[in-house]
């Protein structure tokens, strides 16, 4: 088994392919921290990255949403080659790094049109853009989708197939919605069923992201439960998502999240980007962070410097 992501310093990161950051993870037994941040958004602190902040506070996986792979762009990162924009993130935070790529149904998208969430061709679930993730460093893809981008869970899957096949190998692959993405059908306790996490894993998902309890009308703990246990015994990995914008809330109402989600089962923890545009409320990330593995193991990774 490889070390714990708890525990691994940014020089034990570096050595780990695929097969150990997943072993890694899955040794905290519920503990990992996982922060989406905005890249194109003015900072929270104007000359510092969002990710770098987040990292600050205890994430241990930074998650890039609206990160274009044609095009990159984080704001408040030092001058470096597009190519090499996940690699000075990685050298600025020692962290594991995931990006949002969405297969998104373009009529719907269009209704994203002069938004902060218009789609560009950098972001689309297409396995020239995992591909091109990979190459860059990326560790970790997210197959979901933007409000109102018109995301569906069989699309999720065609695109699973085809990243998989190119790029599965060398990058983590995690797949699901955080609300229903523009798909009325597949909103409320309809965004994620069994049948829809079997498919996931069947087409390659290593992780499935379901809306933690309480984010999203009708997804409760005994639900979440009940797929964490199903994932479980197919081998995969189980997030819960905050991606409605109560990464926005008080700290009291985030740390309720946070323990539905640890007793309904969850292996990762995703907090969102948006209680203000760009992060999750600081304060959250670190309530979050604290309710699920108390104040010795937060201070350790906020402490933890990059240079060991």
């Amino acid at each position: 088994m490889a070390k714990r992501l708890l525990d691994c310093t940014a020089s034990d990161l570096v050595s780990f392919g695929k097969k150990e950051l997943l072993e890694s993870m899955a040794g905290c037994e519920g503990r990992v921290m996982v922060s989406e941040t905005i890249g194109i958004t003015q900072p929270l602190l104007n000359d510092v990255t969002n990710a770098e902040y987040a990292a600050a506070l205890g994430a241990d996986v930074l998650l890039l949403n609206m990160f274009d792979v044609q095009k990159p762009v984080i704001q408040a990162l030092p001058k470096v080659l597009p190519e090499n924009t996940i690699r000075e993130l990685k050298r600025l935070t020692g962290r594991v790094i995931g990006i949002n790529l969405e297969p998104v149904d373009p009529r719907l998208a269009a209704s994203n049109d002069g938004t902060l969430w218009q789609m560009s061709d950098g972001r689309l679930a297409t396995a020239e853009n995992a591909v091109r993730a990979a190459d860059m460093g990326v560790d970790m893809i997210l197959l979901t989708g933007n409000p109102g981008n018109g995301v569906a869970n069989a699309a999720i899957v065609d695109a699973l197939r085809k990243i998989k096949a190119a790029a599965g190998d060398r990058v983590i692959l995690a797949a699901g919605k955080m609300h229903g993405a523009g798909v009325l059908s597949q909103s409320g306790a309809s965004v994620m069923t069994q049948d829809d996490a079997k498919e996931f894993i069947d087409a390659g998902a290593d992780i499935v992201l379901v809306p933690a309890p309480g984010t999203v009308p009708g997804i409760t703990v005994e639900a979440v439960h009940d797929l964490a246990g199903y994932v479980h015994k197919r081998g995969a990995l189980l997030m819960t998502a905050i991606g409605t914008s109560q990464e926005g809330a008080d700290p009291g109402t985030i740390r309720q999240i946070a323990l539905w989600c640890k007793m309904a089962g969850a292996d990762l923890h995703h907090i969102g980007d948006t209680g203000v545009p760009g992060m999750a409320l600081p304060q959250n990330i670190l309530a979050y962070s604290i309710a699920i593995r108390g104040e010795r193991h937060t201070y350790h990774r906020m402490a933890l410097s990059i240079n060991r």
